[in-house]
């Protein structure tokens, strides 16, 4: 390929080719500077992306320097997010502006890339936008989700009518990873053509070589099969780049069709002592660094790298700034309930917390354009088919594949969305990893896990959910920064706490975890019942032991409550329904009521139990005692055979009150 200068100050093929030789080499000397600096970082991996961070971010994408935030900006998902040195070396040498929001931040220099991976740093060993580089959406690092961030990111784009594009550099050794060709599947699916994926095929892993099934041919061709366009490349070919990137910036590709650059590169290119073994995830010693870039040198001198005329990036498109968020207010309960259809529920008093959800989340939708909705296949198990039926545009079928649900989803709350990501709770855990990720971006993702617990009954255990809230607590009590924790979980009771706790979720910034149950339910409250963030109800007043549950159990303890009492023991009842939870008012009961907690779950060890145990130990003024799930479920034609299977039955609370009681 040639480029010919035809117009006055256009550049001649040549010029392009030298001047991106020399840009690739001077943001190469930085690379090795400063990670030998830091003692730390992958040296090799960055280098292999030379070329192609100089043709995406001086020359092919549109944004704006001085304000990364801007929602026009096209976007780089860097999925092989330990190559992100050479990132911040253009990002620096370009003047980008770094810092937590507009109105605290300031241009990155060449002299703050000595302080990468250093505790005050913006410059994370890792992309992370929450640790002050906006020109990230995602964290990333754990490998194979950057395809997925993309996703979300065309979608928003696609909603807010934005004429922007999403860029992913990739790597051969990743695209092991299912969750790449979950991706790939659902871009072709909801035909994202603004997606322009670049895989970075250096031929090597970690530890070795990548398998031949990873090879520059084997993943053009495994592209081609999925639906994309896809275009083979030199990644050290300024020329070769630059035509393959006009390409897509014209739109070359079929319409619906996402664009895949694969791209033969160079671990460690232009060092010779990089190359020849497998050198990853180390810096060059300070004994060897002049060494090193005198041979990033000599390559420059090679190839006739010279000049310093490479283009800044262009402009973005025009776009409206995206409006401050305001409160969502959801209408009465009953008034949501006919708007679905479904105002039954309140003539038979009953109402699975999965079914109240879904009107929940039609509401939420009628209130806020924001919300938006992804579902795992089983949207009409989870009843997000509701708002699927009345909010089409904002409805994103993810089919079985929730690693990429979970990260399209964070995606999709970088652009200013508000996702809600819905599956059974048990095949959630499928995506711990991409939630975690989720966690450390600090996204404001919405995760609801229906069918939770051993209420499912006949289904058996491998539909059951039992981890899940010792999971998501574990994260409730460290600190996310901005005044929140890194996750609030929803654990609701009945019909009504289950609208409002949804409603909650949509008002809070920030990861939240809703578990819903299969089970219709009785309504417990009040239709203008009142919910608050680390709040508890207590339902019931006794003088001999105080009961806490959350969730479908709680029924159960209720009842149990109601026997006890006909047996002459009173007990107080509280919904704690959800985490964090702020204990006082529970523990003020107990130490009023003989002074024993008695917390019966559904689920595993080390949630509800957990967090009172925890509260209460810093008193050591009141005994906590936990009935949690004790052996492996299975299945059984009622709630009320597995319960009583798993130790946590109603004769079971029975019996394990009356005796805690009696020792009070």
């Amino acid at each position: 390929m040639s480029r010919v200068a035809t117009t006055k100050g256009r550049e001649s093929a040549v010029t392009i080719t030298q001047t991106a030789h020399a840009k690739a080499v001077e943001l190469g000397r930085h690379v090795l500077r400063m990670t030998t600096a830091a003692g730390s970082g992958h040296p090799s991996t960055a280098l292999a992306l030379s070329h192609m961070v100089v043709e995406l971010m001086y020359r092919t994408m549109r944004y704006d320097l001085a304000d990364p935030w801007h929602p026009a900006n096209d976007r780089l998902v860097l999925s092989i997010g330990h190559g992100v040195p050479i990132i911040y070396a253009a990002y620096a040498d370009l003047g980008g502006v770094v810092g937590p929001d507009p109105a605290h931040c300031r241009r990155l220099t060449v002299a703050d890339l000595e302080t990468l991976r250093e505790q005050s740093s913006v410059l994370d060993g890792h992309p992370n936008p929450a640790e002050g580089f906006p020109f990230f959406d995602a964290a990333t690092g754990s490998l194979g989700q950057g395809l997925s961030v993309a996703a979300g990111l065309a979608l928003a784009a696609r909603l807010d009518g934005l004429d922007k594009r999403i860029f992913v550099l990739a790597g051969d050794g990743e695209s092991r990873e299912g969750q790449v060709w979950e991706a790939a599947d659902f871009i072709v699916d909801h035909r994202l053509d603004n997606i322009c994926a670049v895989f970075s095929c250096n031929g090597h892993g970690q530890a070795d070589a990548v398998s031949p099934q990873q090879s520059a041919g084997a993943i053009a061709a495994k592209l081609k099969a999925f639906g994309w366009r896809v275009v083979e490349a030199d990644g050290h070919d300024p020329a070769d780049l630059a035509q393959a990137f006009d390409a897509f910036a014209r739109g070359s590709q079929p319409p619906g069709t996402p664009t895949a650059i694969v791209a033969r590169t160079v671990k460690g290119w232009g060092v010779d002592l990089m190359q020849g073994q497998n050198y990853h995830g180390k810096p060059v010693p300070a004994g060897e660094l002049d060494t090193a870039l005198a041979q990033l040198s000599a390559t420059g001198a090679r190839l006739s790298a010279h000049g310093d005329e490479t283009r800044r990036p262009a402009p973005p498109p025009p776009a409206q700034p995206r409006p401050l968020p305001k409160p969502i207010r959801l209408p009465p309960l009953a008034d949501a309930l006919k708007r679905v259809g479904l105002t039954a529920a309140l003539e038979k008093k009953k109402l699975a917390t999965r079914t109240a959800f879904g009107v929940a989340l039609v509401a939420l939708g009628d209130a806020d354009p924001r919300i938006v909705s992804l579902d795992g296949d089983v949207s009409n198990s989870t009843f997000a088919n509701l708002f699927a039926r009345h909010h089409a545009d904002r409805f994103f079928e993810c089919k079985i594949a929730e690693q990429n649900m979970i990260t399209a989803a964070a995606g999709l709350a970088a652009a200013g969305k508000v996702p809600f990501a819905s599956s059974f709770a048990k095949f959630i855990a499928r995506a711990v990893d991409q939630i975690d990720m989720a966690s450390i971006t600090r996204a404001n993702v919405k995760i609801v896990g229906s069918h939770a617990g051993v209420s499912l009954a006949a289904d058996g255990p491998s539909q059951m959910s039992l981890a899940d809230v010792a999971y998501f607590r574990s994260m409730t009590r460290a600190a996310g920064g901005f005044d929140r924790p890194v996750c609030r979980v929803f654990h609701p009771s009945d019909p009504v706490s289950a609208y409002r706790c949804t409603e909650l979720m949509a008002n809070v910034d920030g990861l939240c975890y809703l578990r819903t149950h299969r089970p219709d339910a009785n309504f417990i409250y009040p239709l203008d019942e009142t919910f608050t963030l680390g709040g508890c109800k207590q339902l019931r007043s006794g003088a001999h032991l105080t009961l806490v549950s959350a969730g479908y159990m709680l029924h159960t303890v209720l009842s149990a409550a109601a026997n006890l009492e006909r047996q002459g023991v009173s007990c107080n009842i509280f919904d704690a329904y959800t985490l964090p939870l702020d204990a006082t008012p529970i523990l003020s009961a107990a130490r009023r009521s003989g002074g024993t907690i008695l917390v019966v779950e559904d689920n595993y060890v080390g949630g509800l139990h957990g967090e009172l145990a925890e509260a209460a130990a810093q008193t050591a003024e009141v005994r906590v005692v936990g009935m949690t799930v004790r052996r492996i479920p299975k299945s059984a034609k009622s709630a009320d055979e597995v319960f009583s299977y798993v130790g946590v039955g109603l004769q079971d609370i029975i019996d394990r009150a009356r005796e805690l009681a009696a020792r009070s």
